[in-house]
């Protein structure tokens, strides 16, 4: 998965024609490590996602802009503009994050 490291790529991805979840984590968040777990799950029943991941650690400005308060959160955007938020309380087992994903992204 790619990793964002810098606001112009953020600003980048997230203009997009095509919808990029942007996944947010932490090195130090159990939940985060526990999501990348079954991530392979997911890709499996949702098909082809444009994930990437971005350490709300090393770039809490964007974290901030867009409301991420829990980790891990993911986070659609499609145009600049953001179209759907998984907080970290309603993305803790694969069918939430497949459903999450199966109405925002198709």
């Amino acid at each position: 998965m790619e990793h964002v490291k810098t606001e112009e790529q953020f600003q980048e991805l997230i203009t997009s024609n095509e919808p990029v979840v942007l996944k947010f984590f932490t090195d130090w968040c159990p939940d985060c490590k526990r999501m990348d777990m079954f991530l392979p799950t997911v890709f499996e029943e949702v098909g082809s996602v444009n994930m990437v991941e971005i350490n709300k650690d090393e770039l809490p400005e964007i974290a901030e802009k867009y409301d991420v308060m829990g980790i891990p959160s993911l986070l659609v955007f499609k145009n600049g503009e953001k179209k759907a938020h998984l907080h970290s309380a309603n993305a803790k087992t694969p069918d939430q994050v497949i459903e999450f994903l199966n109405e925002s992204v198709k």
